[in-house]
């Protein structure tokens, strides 16, 4: 089970419970076989859907994770998360994405950083959710 620096399983990092319904977009085809043992309960899908709550996003290029993060701001319920996961500069993948671009992107769309993470040794990973304020007022 991979875990990181941190020595926690990476299903904890990323926040898996029971009843996570997980869309995994633009990610590895061995996604499942990188996270490890996942809760009974889980969902995966490559689609999102309206219980979706849980979303890891892959990207590499500024243009996809803007088009995506504004797409998913729109069809998601204000409370699901959202790991987006880019390219370590060690990894040597070409990529034009960096934590600092993802909050360029995620903070004028109403999201927030809330934490980081290794993902494996060429990705790494950064949560975002909407704005406390945000989403109190989507719930209203």
């Amino acid at each position: 089970m991979p875990v990181g620096y941190s020595g926690t399983p990476l299903p904890k990092k990323l926040g898996f419970s029971e009843t996570t319904r997980l869309a995994v977009l633009h990610g590895p085809s061995d996604y499942l076989s990188i996270v490890g043992a996942v809760p009974d309960g889980l969902q995966v899908t490559a689609e999102l859907g309206a219980s979706t709550n849980l979303v890891h996003l892959f990207v590499t290029e500024r243009e996809r994770l803007a088009a995506e993060l504004a797409r998913l701001r729109k069809a998601l319920n204000p409370e699901a998360v959202i790991w987006v996961s880019w390219p370590k500069k060690a990894s040597k993948v070409p990529t034009t994405v960096t934590e600092d671009v993802i909050r360029e992107v995620a903070l004028p769309l109403g999201f927030v950083d809330v934490k980081v993470c290794a993902v494996t040794e060429v990705w790494s990973g950064l949560k975002l959710v909407v704005r406390k304020e945000l989403r109190l007022k989507s719930a209203l």
